[in-house]
């Protein structure tokens, strides 16, 4: 099927390539914007959400961690609160337990300090610092240290429920959503942006006036298809979760996390609650052999060539090998991987959890090596690609949204 119109008609018409949470938003948007717009959703999944939106901590972030004045930070503010009125609106559940950020002894105060700058310049409702082990103790029973920040608006969700919903809203407003639809091709033509999608009923192709590309761990890819820069680049990094046993989920009443190590991009194993009521422990962190599968032991040939053929995988690798080799020990024992998470609530230990899930991070580096920390959206002659949407995306997902159409539409 073929469909075009010319751009500044009256029927314009967008492409929206992933149905995670971004993907989802940006389509919902545009249908906000423009009633009667024509919008297809295309993922490459029989559902959605299938990928890095259900496969998260289910964490609706309150802007501690980000550099201030960034995109995170930005979209991170607006987007915790246009998320917590769409969960109302839309009965999902959201609840705000809070958070600690626990410093376990005084060689972490350096960097606790330096993020409560942060956290404060970022404007995070709420915050207060706690100081000593007798007033963490008043708000975490159980958790150990010598200070913590504590966020009260930090809260949890269910964002495959927030997905599924967007999808409702999208095709209630006359938009498409196209599940199983592989975008195998996207190109520049005369009226538009071609997009080429192989699915169970074969190939198809469909002209739109323009193409917002939010493709998550398959995002570099489909953007050089529409001839976007090599860099960044992706490289897969897989999560493990604990399931902490019901005997002991109470230990906790929120979210327990240590002080980031700024020099990696993760925010290390921490205790979450989550919406069921169960407890987690995790992620970690470790380099995932594929893209897309979810087992322990999944390997992709094609995905792992693309991360061993990138020079800017081995300079990360170089410079963070010691870190590589602790998530490993998490990896391969139970013992190790709670031997971290025990320092914050001491009473969890390896025999109070199971394996629970695991979820895969799309992280983006620079071809030195370099994380890329922030937001990365490009935009070119009709096609607008979410090159690095790593956490908080999900949280800032309403706010990247209204961010990627105000440039589409004009807007701003």
């Amino acid at each position: 099927m073929t469909v075009s119109h010319p751009i500044g008609s009256s029927a314009q018409t967008f492409g929206i390539v992933g149905g995670g949470i971004v993907g989802l938003a940006v389509a919902r948007e545009l249908l906000q914007r423009r009633p009667g717009a024509s919008v297809v959703l295309l993922e490459k999944e029989p559902r959605l959400a299938a990928h890095q939106t259900g496969h998260n901590s289910g964490v609706v972030h309150a802007g501690i961690y980000y550099k201030p004045g960034s995109l995170k930070a930005k979209l991170c503010a607006r987007g915790r609160d246009l998320l917590k009125e769409y969960a109302a609106e839309h009965h999902v559940p959201l609840l705000e337990c809070g958070k600690l950020v626990v410093a376990v002894d005084s060689g972490e105060l350096a960097r606790f300090d330096a993020l409560e700058k942060t956290a404060r310049a970022n404007g995070v409702p709420g915050l207060r610092r706690v100081d000593g082990a007798e007033a963490i103790r008043e708000v975490e029973p159980n958790a150990a240290g010598v200070a913590a920040l504590h966020s009260p608006a930090t809260a949890i969700t269910d964002y495959v429920g927030i997905a599924e919903a967007m999808g409702r809203e999208i095709v209630a407003a006359g938009g498409e959503v196209l599940l199983g639809a592989e975008v195998a091709g996207i190109r520049r033509v005369p009226g538009g942006v071609e997009l080429r999608a192989k699915g169970a009923a074969g190939e198809q192709a469909r002209t739109v006036d323009h193409v917002v590309i939010c493709g998550g761990l398959q995002s570099d890819r489909l953007g050089e298809l529409v001839g976007g820069p090599a860099a960044p680049r992706i490289v897969p990094f897989r999560g493990e979760y604990m399931r902490v046993a019901a005997a002991k989920q109470e230990l906790v009443r929120g979210m327990v996390y240590p002080v980031p190590d700024p020099r990696y991009p993760f925010l290390g194993v921490h205790f979450t609650r989550r919406v069921d009521g169960s407890l987690e422990v995790g992620p970690n962190a470790f380099l995932a052999l594929s893209r897309d599968r979810y087992g322990r032991a999944s390997f992709d040939p094609h995905d792992v060539r693309d991360t061993l053929g990138f020079g800017g995988f081995w300079s990360f690798a170089r410079d963070n090998w010691r870190a590589g080799v602790t998530e490993l020990r998490g990896v391969l024992s139970r013992h190790a991987y709670m031997r971290t998470a025990q320092r914050y609530v001491p009473a969890i230990g390896a025999a109070d959890v199971v394996r629970a899930g695991l979820g895969l991070r799309a992280q983006a580096l620079e071809r030195d090596g370099s994380l890329v920390d922030d937001f990365v959206i490009h935009a070119a002659d009709g096609v607008t690609s979410v090159r690095n949407a790593p956490s908080p995306a999900a949280t800032s997902s309403l706010a990247i949204a209204e961010h990627i159409v105000d440039e589409v539409l004009g807007d701003r």
